[in-house]
């Protein structure tokens, strides 16, 4: 008997106590600037063992402004912005090159927090991007190298034997360039932070870009 979904999704709760500690959240002592206190509970959440801390889902849109999103990795945080990296050639790449502007999410689940990031994006200097590839993992270059992301797949055969040449290039030639991976930054406009509270009391705290620097604002949960 298959399982029934709405059976399963009743059953389920959010912020299991025994997982997960809400910690507090006093707003009136968040710092002037959004990256200090992204800094911070990033921090935190690596200290409470939060799993892959550093995946976020990435919001993008076609030319026909039709929505996206999937999971990608952090590759820093500064005053340049929140960034990450892909193939230029990628559905996200061409997606960014028609529309430059995105939206990040956080979820921490273990400390009941998540953290969203919008605004334009900007692609960093060719240079920039290849020496951040090349600070990561050889898995990391050889699936750069491996390439055609997005693309159609005949078989899975035809991807293993792409990744195992990729691998053994990336082995042997660990400076070995990928002409389409591109580094970007997303340069904030708005970034809003999301304590959850065990009453529904959740706080949240929207930082907004303004002229003379940043504003902040608390919402209604």
């Amino acid at each position: 008997m298959e399982p029934d979904l709405h059976e399963l999704l009743r059953s389920l709760r959010v912020w299991d106590p025994e997982v997960t500690e809400l910690p507090p959240f006093d707003p009136a002592t968040a710092p002037a600037e959004p990256l200090p206190l992204f800094t911070g509970w990033f921090a935190q959440a690596v200290a409470a063992g939060q799993p892959e801390p550093h995946t976020m889902s990435l919001a993008t849109a076609d030319e026909e402004g039709r929505p996206d999103v999937r999971i990608v990795m952090l590759h820093g945080a500064d005053a340049h912005g929140w960034s990450f990296a892909t193939h230029v050639t990628s559905r996200k790449g061409g997606h960014l090159t028609a529309r430059p502007y995105a939206a990040l999410g956080f979820y921490w689940p273990v400390q009941g927090r998540q953290i969203r990031v919008r605004g334009p994006v900007t692609t960093a200097p060719a240079e920039e991007g290849q020496a951040d590839l090349h600070a990561r993992s050889t898995g990391a270059l050889a699936a750069a190298l491996t390439g055609h992301q997005s693309g159609p797949l005949g078989s899975l055969q035809e991807l293993a034997l792409a990744s195992e040449a990729a691998w053994t290039r990336a082995q042997d030639d660990p400076d070995t360039q990928a002409p389409t991976w591109t580094l970007y930054r997303l340069q904030p406009d708005e970034v809003e932070f999301f304590q959850g509270d065990a009453r529904r009391r959740h706080v949240r705290l929207a930082y907004r870009r303004t002229e003379d620097g940043w504003s902040r604002q608390l919402l209604w949960p």
